[in-house]
């Protein structure tokens, strides 16, 4: 299991590192739909420094698991905002996405207790 808890960290630290970079230089596809969320421009950053955060949390998680426990956990919640931000708009097309993404975020959470 603390195999597969590293490969997911991984995975889950490279989308998260793609993600957060799309959201800092602003990529066209990335900024419509936040925007159309309705979140303002100046949280860009912010949500990208998260998904950094997350990333970095659950690559320490390897060497050390409660910190990998903790940004799991933190990883989950930012991507259950952002299921609760595309149901709140009515953005029923968009929500599978992050709504993957929690269950695949679940998973790290799921292994690093497991293997704790």
């Amino acid at each position: 299991m603390f195999i597969a808890y590293v490969v997911l960290a991984v995975l889950l630290s490279v989308l998260l590192v793609v993600s957060g970079r799309a959201k800092l230089v602003k990529d066209k596809d990335i900024a419509e739909t936040l925007t159309r969320l309705g979140v303002p421009h100046n949280w860009f950053p912010i949500l990208a420094l998260l998904e950094f955060a997350g990333a970095l949390g659950l690559l320490a998680g390897i060497v050390y698991r409660p910190l990998g426990i903790a940004a799991s956990i933190g990883v989950v919640l930012y991507f259950v905002g952002a299921v609760v931000s595309h149901l709140r708009v009515k953005d029923v097309k968009g929500a599978p996405v992050p709504t993957v993404l929690v269950l695949v975020s679940a998973a790290p959470l799921v292994l690093g207790l497991a293997t704790h």
